[in-house]
């Protein structure tokens, strides 16, 4: 099959008129174009072009090729602007998947500064429950990137964007919002009735597994294959709840509560090949971004003041 090359140097030839000129044009030697010609030549089996006293000119054959190679040629030059258009965040589409509690507080927001910037560049969003599922996701070539909680595997390309705090959240009248203003040490959860998570979810072993540390075990009453409705559904009254902050919106109605010692989880950025320009830069504006807690939440859940009474 003739290479590419070799399609660039007949064209180039068409155009100059000889060898010479065209060697020139191509930055290259005239041996070198000599060379490419005759091989494709060969390739063909028949001369593509009249060797002339000044020049050259094209046969039956060359002139039956020209077209061709000259479309060939310019399909080659598409496919390299089409990829530098992508790698400038000029085009191209961004397959995006992330942890479902951070679609609105991290995603959405760096989406939109995304767009004004790269508005030719399509971005498809997948949401899922597990950071392990994303990782599975990236590995079978499905997603570009992916946020999330760190996954139990993964030994791709990884950018740290924060730590993200997971909180106790409860309804205003329950018994543990009215004894303190303070962190809740964990011992105090022990046999607490809980909205907890689908066991299917992610967030769930991993909140087992960091109460059983500290010898707690919540005493499920309801589970949700909603993250942020777990919250909600404590703060109706149904039980306490442990929630990550980016789970509970903007306001929340019922009483947050800080742990003793804090729970904290690292939110990271998979991206599936490092050497992806166009991945790299949104996960560098994710990074940027961070892990943001609105100011009413964050309100709620400062320290109280010196004499507040404790658990």
């Amino acid at each position: 099959m003739p290479t590419l090359r070799a399609l660039e140097c007949l064209v180039a030839v068409v155009e100059a008129g000889s060898i010479t000129d065209a060697a020139s044009a191509l930055h290259t030697s005239q041996p070198a174009v000599s060379h490419q010609l005759a091989t494709l030549e060969r390739e063909v089996g028949t001369a593509l072009f009249e060797r002339l006293p000044r020049g050259v000119r094209l046969t039956t054959a060359g002139r039956a090729v020209e077209r061709d190679a000259r479309a060939s040629v310019a399909a080659a030059e598409r496919v390299v602007r089409a990829g530098r258009a992508v790698a400038a965040g000029r085009g191209g589409q961004l397959r995006l998947g992330c942890a479902q509690t951070l679609t609105t507080t991290l995603v959405a927001p760096v989406l939109r500064a995304w767009r004004r910037r790269h508005p030719a560049v399509a971005v498809t969003l997948s949401e899922a429950t597990s950071a392990d599922d994303l990782a599975r996701a990236l590995d079978a070539g499905e997603l570009d990137l992916a946020v999330a909680p760190r996954p139990s595997r993964w030994d791709g390309a990884l950018t740290v964007v924060g730590t993200e705090e997971v909180v106790l959240a409860m309804a205003t009248d329950h018994p543990l919002a009215a004894l303190t203003a303070g962190p809740v040490p964990y011992a105090r959860l022990d046999g607490q009735a809980a909205v907890h998570y689908r066991a299917d979810i992610g967030l769930a072993g991993w909140l087992d597994a960091r109460l059983a540390e500290h010898g707690a075990r919540l005493e499920v009453t309801l589970r949700t294959g909603q993250v942020g409705a777990a919250a909600q559904l404590a703060s109706a009254g149904l039980g306490i709840a442990l929630a990550p902050v980016s789970s509970l919106g903007a306001s929340f109605p019922g009483a947050l509560r800080r742990l003793e010692p804090p729970l904290r989880r690292e939110i990271v950025v998979l991206v599936a090949n490092p050497a992806d320009r166009l991945a790299g830069r949104f996960a560098e504006g994710l990074a940027a971004h961070g892990i943001r807690v609105p100011r009413a939440i964050a309100a709620e859940l400062e320290p109280p003041p010196a004499g507040a009474p404790r658990v």
